[in-house]
Order: C-alpha cells, then structure tokens, then sequence
C-alpha cells in the first residue's frame, strides 16, 4: 500500500490568507457578519438559516428581504468565499460549513465585531 506524502510537510503557513485577501473578505458587511456566524457554529449550516440570520440583523426579515439576500449571497458573498478556499458549500444539501483557512479571519472578526458593534449603539 502506497502512502501519500504529498502534503505531508505542510504547515499552519499553508493555510493562511494574504492581506488583500483578509482586507477583500472582509470588507463587505454580510461577508463579515456570515464568517462571523459561521465561526460560532460547529459543522455545516443551512445557506437558508445563514441568509435568514443575516435578514434578522439588519432588522428587514421581510420575505423580500430575505429573498434578496439570499440571491446576493449566493451569486456574491458565496462566490468570493469559496473562491478563497475559506467555506465549503454542498449544493445538494444547500449547507455551507467553514474549512480550516477560515481560521485566519478570527482575529479580524473579533476586531471588527466590536467595531460592528459600537457603531450599533
């Protein structure tokens, strides 16, 4: 039986995202608010719960609204996301679920959830 090493030697380096990555991620509201509630959560999250969490932070939960974002964040946020390799999404499931290379944004979600937050008051 062979073994691949192929990624054998990698390192925690490996996963991490470049500055204008971080800057480009984070830098929309829902893209931070969706990292933000998906790094609370263990395991994959239904898009529909994600988008309706969304609806109900911005205060709009209106069907519109959440019709609205959810083709947004599919056709946008998701597209950027996944292209970052931070977030796994299951088509067939319709679930989206943070992957390793995510964990690099905690520190600037922790960052920006206070600013999130002062500016709430």
């Amino acid at each position: 039986m062979k073994t691949d090493t192929a990624n054998a030697n990698r390192t925690d380096a490996d996963d991490s995202l470049t500055p204008a990555a971080i800057f480009e991620l984070l830098c929309e509201d829902h893209r931070r608010y969706a990292l933000s509630y998906l790094s609370r959560k263990v395991g994959a999250v239904s898009l529909a719960d994600l988008v309706d969490w969304l609806a109900h932070r911005d205060g709009e939960p209106t069907p519109e609204r959440i019709d609205r974002l959810t083709v947004e964040f599919h056709h946008n946020h998701l597209r950027k996301l996944l292209d970052a390799g931070v977030l796994r999404y299951d088509a067939e499931t319709g679930t989206v679920e943070r992957r390793a290379r995510a964990l690099s944004l905690d520190p600037y979600l922790e960052l920006a959830a206070d600013d999130d937050l002062s500016l709430a008051r």
